[in-house]
């Protein structure tokens, strides 16, 4: 499979960015939050650290081929989806540490930044040139700019009247999650494996540097839908816990 020379700096550059804005968001949240100076460069630090070093434990993955897939080969892929997702699930609803760094963060933040998610265009783009199958790149393309363009939408909506727009938060994050898991199961059922026969295999969703996308940046999106819901409905971790002076 020929891998276009312009893909490995779209999506390099793409995560490279949507990481420092993430990072730019929280910096700037906690520098608002009334916690101690040493508590907020503790939660920064401990954030930067697992954001750059899970995207950079994806990408030796990645170029090592760790999950490139194969007609012989039952598929791997998935750990490097779901593993990441439930980690993270399990720090938001059981570490208080966590619960109080979403809670200081403004929830249009968390919802406005996945306009990254308009990127999944290169799909579309990586479909016209007959590089992967339409059974994944129209949905999973056309899912992520919906829902990338409504982020900001969504977001300003619920800063300008929050008990009025819980309900169209709500509505966006479930949307988004859909959007994942129709990508998620039919990236899968495309990738070439002894599962699935799907003619043409989607063979680059697995290659680097494509598969950044599925075991970095898919995970990263759910969590941050799930953070997003867990913040709106109640459901994160006790920060009493933690003390605040």
């Amino acid at each position: 499979m020929t891998i276009p020379t312009y893909l490995p700096y779209y999506v390099l550059i793409g995560a490279i960015g949507i990481i420092g804005t993430i990072l730019f968001g929280l910096r700037n949240a906690l520098a608002q939050a009334a916690w101690p100076k040493h508590d907020r460069t503790l939660a920064f630090g401990f954030s930067a650290v697992i954001l750059i070093g899970w995207f950079l434990l994806a990408l030796a993955l990645g170029l090592t081929g760790a999950y490139q897939a194969a007609p012989d080969r039952i598929p791997t892929i998935q750990y490097g989806i779901f593993i990441p997702f439930l980690i993270g699930a399990w720090l938001i609803w059981r570490l208080p540490v966590v619960g109080r760094v979403i809670d200081t963060v403004p929830q249009p933040w968390i919802v406005g930044v996945q306009l990254y998610r308009a990127l999944g265009v290169i799909f579309l783009i990586l479909y016209a040139a007959d590089k992967i199958p339409g059974l994944f790149a129209w949905p999973a393309g056309v899912g992520d700019v919906v829902v990338g363009l409504l982020a900001p939408v969504v977001a300003l909506a619920y800063a300008r009247d929050p008990q009025r727009n819980v309900g169209r938060v709500t509505a966006w994050n479930v949307l988004g999650i859909l959007d994942l898991v129709v990508a998620i199961a039919t990236g899968f059922i495309t990738s070439p494996s002894t599962l699935f026969s799907y003619e043409p295999p989607n063979e680059l969703i697995a290659i680097f540097p494509l598969v950044l996308i599925p075991i970095y940046l898919v995970p990263l999106s759910l969590l941050l839908h799930l953070a997003s819901l867990a913040k709106l409905h109640g459901w994160l971790a006790n920060r009493s816990k933690i003390a605040t002076a």
